[in-house]
């Protein structure tokens, strides 16, 4: 990804009051040359279609008038859609309520409650789950001054269910020494288009397989690029959020794209990870393409997806961070394990020591190596100070957990004396 310069001014971001004079991405499915092989010629829009449906009669049905009415001169009511982690951990759920008025902070909003029998969360005799909400964002499928809420989960009685990660994430960040340290994370999500009826990659011959990898990474043309549009749009889609994407660019795999987001303070990253994955979710159900994060979506030699996390805290930023960044990564050496564990599922399918990967089974670093568990930049070696990248979570891992591991263990956790001299040596690292 692009280097990570500074942080974005939406850490902590309020809705402000001028948000509804940007033009919202209305539901209308775009046109797509990769989605209808069948067209020729240049689309001649991009924008969201929901298409007209026929009744038996022949009339037709004006949903569009209807998804695209502005009512915002007729009501102060908003529409808010709170948006919640299912089950599986990975799962995005979502449902909708209005709310009497415009709000600018998750704490003006009122807590809710679902079924979490249904996203198995909770037993059926018992399955009451509590919605806290805790980040806003604007709604560019509504527009106006909807929003999207991330939110949290509890049982009725306070405590957080299990599936609750951001909790933990929580407490991790507000943690004095977490805060003096002013951690920034760049996120690097990568993702797999897969065509519905087949769940097979998107502009892959159904059955069978392209060219080998080489001309795919950043390419453009119809027999390299497939699914731009719905990078693009996901793209405008989230700055119209006020989400802090950074940039986008195909990936390796044909049919696989990455985007990134940050730098952002602390959990703010996590919530905004969350908030994109939701976002891209309801643009590839608009378009008839399901989104994958697995790590491997096709095995053999093919890249996987990874979300390979930027991390920084104020001491690496300064004069000497060098060194700083040498003991984090020792610290992150003895826990390799821990982490493995915690950075998502199917990771070892992916973690082989091929195709840009560390073996799972092997901690190392290096400088401009993308084969290590850790890298750091020739641009940070020069200057003395910077950031590392840890290359080893997969796409399905919870940006709550990893960000919150990666503070905990740089900052927080103490190894003994002994441990450290022997990772040092291990690593081949003086301090």
């Amino acid at each position: 990804m692009a280097q990570i310069l500074a942080p974005s001014t939406q850490w902590q971001m309020k809705l402000t009051k001028n948000s509804t004079t940007a033009s919202p991405i209305t539901p209308k499915m775009w046109n797509s040359l990769v989605m209808n092989p069948k067209r020729r010629g240049v689309a001649k829009s991009t924008k969201f279609r929901v298409y007209a449906v026929k009744s038996e009669n022949g009339t037709v049905n004006r949903m569009e008038d209807l998804l695209n009415l502005d009512v915002a001169p007729y009501t102060d009511k908003i529409i808010a859609e709170y948006i919640w982690i299912g089950g599986t951990g990975i799962d995005v759920r979502s449902k909708s309520r209005t709310i009497s008025k415009p709000v600018e902070h998750p704490s003006e909003l009122p807590k809710w409650n679902y079924d979490g029998s249904s996203t198995g969360q909770a037993p059926g005799e018992d399955s009451e789950v509590i919605l806290y909400p805790q980040a806003i964002f604007r709604d560019p499928f509504r527009g106006g001054k909807n929003i999207l809420v991330i939110c949290d989960a509890y049982t009725p009685a306070g405590e957080p269910i299990p599936t609750n990660k951001r909790y933990k994430a929580a407490q991790v960040f507000n943690n004095e020494k977490v805060l003096k340290e002013v951690p920034w994370y760049g996120i690097e999500q990568e993702y797999t288009l897969l065509q519905s009826n087949v769940k097979w990659p998107l502009g892959w011959p159904v059955g069978g397989y392209p060219g080998p990898q080489g001309p795919y990474y950043c390419a453009a043309g119809a027999d390299k690029s497939f699914g731009r549009d719905i990078s693009d749009a996901h793209y405008k889609a989230c700055l119209y959020a006020g989400i802090n994407i950074s940039g986008t660019n195909g990936e390796v795999m044909p049919g696989q794209w990455e985007y990134q987001v940050g730098p952002s303070v602390g959990i703010e990253a996590a919530d905004h990870i969350w908030c994109s994955r939701y976002i891209l979710e309801r643009i590839t159900e608009q378009a008839g393409v399901v989104l994958s994060l697995d790590p491997k979506p096709i095995e053999g030699d093919w890249n996987g997806a990874g979300c390979h996390t930027n991390y920084s805290t104020k001491s690496m930023r300064e004069e000497g961070g060098f060194e700083v960044i040498k003991k984090a990564i020792l610290n992150l050496s003895l826990r390799h394990m821990d982490h493995i564990r915690a950075y998502g599922e199917g990771n070892e399918r992916r973690l082989t020591g091929k195709h840009e990967t560390a073996d799972i089974n092997t901690f190392s670093w290096g400088v401009a190596n993308r084969g290590c568990s850790i890298r750091v930049g020739r641009e940070t070696e020069a200057q003395g100070k910077g950031y590392l990248e840890d290359r080893r979570p997969s796409s399905n891992m919870d940006p709550y957990v990893v960000t919150a591991l990666l503070a905990e263990t740089t900052l927080l956790w103490e190894p003994t004396l002994e441990a450290e001299a022997l990772a040092a040596q291990k690593v081949a690292m003086k301090i």
